[in-house]
C-alpha cells in the first residue's frame, strides 16, 4: 500500500472523492490556508516522511527534505516553480501538473478583466455607489488588436474566443507555429514589436527564467498609450516598480493584475488606490467545478502510476 498526503484547502474533497475509488491507496490530508499554509503542522510532521505521493502547490524545502520515500508530486496548479525550485527536491521525483484545466475559467477573467478596463466598470461602479448618472462612449472591443504572451491551452481558448470578438490576436511563444486562432504568430525576441502594436495585452506565461521581469521598463515604454495590460500569469513576470511608474505617468492606459509579486498584495501598495489598475485576488485558475477538473488529471495519474507507469503520467514534467 503506497501512501498519499494531500495538501490543500480542500484536502477533504479530495480524499472523499480518491477514497472509494483507489481502496489500496492511504489517503492523509493535512489543510492548508488559500495560501499553502500548513494549519496541522503536527499531523504534517508525524505523515511527511512515509508520504509515497504527495498532492500539493507549495511546500517548504525543510519538509519536502524529510520526504525521503518521496516518488511523484501532482501539483494542483499548471505552473509548478514553487516546486522546481526546491534546492532538496530530488531529480528522480516526477512531478506533474493540472495543465490544460484553466482554459474556461482563465479566459472568462481575462474577458471580464478587458472589459471592465475598456468600459471603466470601476467608475460605474463608484458612480451608483455615489448615486451618480453619468454617460459616456466607451471604446470596442471589436477590431483591437490582443497580444498573447503564452499561446498554450489558456492562450488559445482566449485567441478563439477574441476572435468570435472581432479582435486581431498576436501570439508570443517560444517558436512560431500555424494556429487557426492567431492572426500573427512572433517569437518573445520580436515582444517589443508585438507592443507597440497591440491595444490589450494578455500575460498567460508561466514563470521561468526567460519570463521573469519579461515586462520590464523597457517593454512597458513600448505599448502604445491607449493600451490596456492583463496578467494572468506569475506576478514576477512584471517588473512592479516600473509598472506602478508606468501607470503613476499615465504613460498606458491601465492594468488588470490576477497576480502579483507579494500575494496577497501589500496594503500599503500604491496599485490599490490607481483608478486606472483593476485588482483581483489571483482568481483566473478558480471555478466551482474546480475539483473535478483537478481529479479529471489526478485520477487517471494515479491509475497509470499503480499500473507502474511512468513516462505516460499526464503533464509531466521534463526537469
Amino acid at each position: 500500500m503506497m501512501n498519499l498526503l494531500i495538501l490543500d484547502n480542500l484536502a477533504e474533497e479530495y480524499r472523499k472523492a480518491l477514497g472509494p475509488k483507489f481502496r489500496d491507496l492511504s489517503i492523509s490530508t493535512v489543510k492548508t490556508t488559500i495560501y499553502h499554509e500548513i494549519l496541522e503542522k503536527e499531523k504534517m510532521d508525524n505523515l511527511i516522511e512515509d508520504t509515497d505521493i504527495l498532492f500539493c502547490t507549495k511546500i517548504s524545502n525543510d519538509l519536502i527534505k524529510r520526504a525521503s520515500k518521496l516518488k511523484w508530486i501532482q501539483c494542483r496548479t499548471s505552473g509548478v516553480d514553487y516546486l522546481t525550485s526546491l534546492p532538496s527536491l530530488r531529480k528522480e521525483v516526477l512531478i506533474t501538473s493540472t495543465r490544460g484545466i484553466h482554459g474556461p475559467q482563465m479566459t472568462e477573467l481575462a474577458l471580464l478583466l478587458m472589459l471592465a478596463l475598456a468600459k471603466n466598470f470601476p467608475r460605474m461602479i463608484e458612480n451608483q455607489q455615489n448615486h451618480i448618472w453619468e454617460r459616456w462612449s466607451p471604446p470596442l472591443l471589436q477590431d483591437k488588436k490582443i497580444g498573447l504572451l503564452g499561446v498554450g491551452v489558456c492562450g488559445k481558448e482566449l485567441a478563439r474566443k477574441c476572435k468570435a470578438l472581432g479582435m486581431t490576436v498576436y501570439g508570443i511563444a517560444t517558436a512560431k507555429r500555424k494556429m487557426e486562432e492567431v492572426d500573427y504568430f512572433h517569437t518573445s525576441q520580436e515582444l517589443l514589436h508585438v507592443l507597440r502594436e497591440v491595444d490589450y495585452f494578455v500575460i498567460l506565461a508561466p514563470l521561468t527564467p526567460q519570463t521573469e521581469k519579461m515586462i520590464d521598463a523597457k517593454a512597458l515604454a513600448a505599448m502604445k498609450p491607449t493600451a490596456f495590460l492583463i496578467n494572468m500569469g506569475r506576478g514576477e513576470i512584471v517588473d512592479e516598480k516600473a509598472l506602478i511608474e508606468t501607470l503613476r505617468d499615465g504613460k498606458i492606459a491601465g492594468a488588470a493584475l490576477d497576480s502579483v509579486c507579494t500575494e496577497p498584495l501589500p496594503k500599503d501598495s500604491p496599485l490599490w488606490n490607481m483608478k486606472n489598475a483593476v485588482i483581483t485576488s489571483h482568481m483566473g485558475g478558480y471555478a466551482d467545478v474546480y475539483v473535478e477538473q483537478v481529479l479529471s488529471v489526478f485520477e487517471e495519474n494515479l491509475q497509470r502510476f499503480a499500473k507502474g507507469e511512468r513516462d505516460t503520467l499526464l503533464n509531466l514534467i521534463k526537469w
